[in-house]
């Protein structure tokens, strides 16, 4: 069976996602996003508490900063004015911590960056011990983010967007905090039983969702982990305690792929071979890039670049940057997310220019 890609996707004001590829990606597509306080300086957006739970706040403010984008960088060809489906949309809300809420974890907003866990809100093993699935799903964050669902369609019909559900060790860390490592060295058969509550949680939250995306008109089947701190684990302790629930819900969906973040992927290779479905694989240029590009030859391959090496880096070290890029892992995405407040608009140009000269060479690599 085909392994259906994904490529990376970042919606506008919010965390990077995953969204199914449609034949058109370029090479070396840049897939670009910029932090909430670029958007705060330059539009006046207020990314608190509002924008994440008023569904007609959120979509005027995307219909502003969308606007900004496409004056800024009329080149870039995914920010279309006149396509309004990704207004009405559930992306971004709550940022990387849908699934932390279902926990019971308190956010803190603010209005020129994205929410975050509030300090000291994290759960104890014997809470953690007492927790069930059903009444997690049962809870009320829950009937909110359904609510407001039913508000997008009700308004506008089609639920457009990708919620983050972030990966398993991502969320133990959000919900249980640092000790959660400790945990794994001295309570292992509770990490495993933690484990899987948040990928039962992770799993049937996200069917729920996307089917009802899919009862609007919005078709969506897939779920991409998020292993941010998987360079926090050998690899040993990867395959043993996040391995076996990355690839339950590989096999719960139609589509999958593993964002690593800005790490080196290659101690990982082996192992993420293993698991089914992998349209997505993401990592830093630190990676053996050519290895990786052997042992994956079907999945849509990307490359997180530094928000800081676009800012500082002079313009040929991006430049051989991302010759490297062409020659070691194309086709593929980069990655360039989180750009920040202070990056001038030129130096944004300059990667998108460099990576298309590049691919005018007219050869794939």
């Amino acid at each position: 069976m085909a392994i259906l890609q994904l490529r990376n996707h970042i919606p506008i004001s919010a965390p990077a996602r995953r969204e199914p590829v449609d034949g058109t990606e370029s090479t070396m597509r840049v897939s670009l996003g910029f932090e909430p306080a670029w958007f705060h300086r330059r539009c006046g957006i207020d990314f608190s508490e509002l924008w994440h739970h008023d569904p007609y706040y959120r979509y005027e403010s995307l219909r502003t900063m969308k606007q900004e984008l496409v004056k800024d960088f009329p080149s870039v060809t995914y920010w279309d004015t006149h396509y309004i489906n990704d207004l009405a949309t559930i992306s971004g809300m709550y940022g990387a911590y849908v699934i932390p809420q279902v926990f019971g974890i308190t956010l803190r907003y603010a209005p020129d960056r994205w929410p975050d866990i509030m300090p000291g809100a994290k759960l104890t093993i014997g809470e953690i011990e007492h927790l069930e699935v059903k009444k997690l799903l049962e809870g009320q964050f829950v009937g909110e983010l359904f609510q407001q669902m039913e508000r997008v369609e009700s308004e506008w019909g089609m639920i457009h967007g990708y919620l983050n559900w972030q990966g398993i060790l991502n969320n133990a860390f959000h919900v249980r905090g640092q000790e959660i490592f400790i945990d794994m060295y001295d309570k292992p058969d509770f990490v495993h039983n933690f484990f899987s509550i948040i990928c039962d949680v992770m799993i049937q939250l996200a069917r729920r969702v996307q089917e009802r995306q899919r009862r609007s008109g919005f078709y969506i089947d897939q779920l991409s982990v998020s292993n941010c701190t998987v360079n926090m684990l050998s690899p040993d302790m990867y395959y043993e305690f996040v391995f076996p629930y990355d690839r339950r819900i590989a096999l719960s969906f139609e589509r999958f792929g593993v964002h690593t973040c800005n790490w080196d992927v290659t101690p990982y290779i082996g192992i993420l071979q293993q698991l089914p479905k992998m349209g997505y694989l993401d990592m830093g240029i630190m990676s053996d890039m050519a290895m990786v590009k052997r042992h994956f030859p079907e999945t849509r391959r990307a490359v997180i670049y530094s928000p800081t090496a676009l800012h500082d880096a002079h313009i040929e070290t991006i430049r051989e940057d991302m010759e490297k890029v062409w020659d070691e892992l194309a086709p593929c995405d980069v990655v360039m997310a989180d750009i920040q407040a202070d990056t001038p608009d030129e130096r944004v140009n300059d990667l998108l220019k460099i990576c298309r000269d590049i691919e005018q060479r007219g050869e794939d690599p």
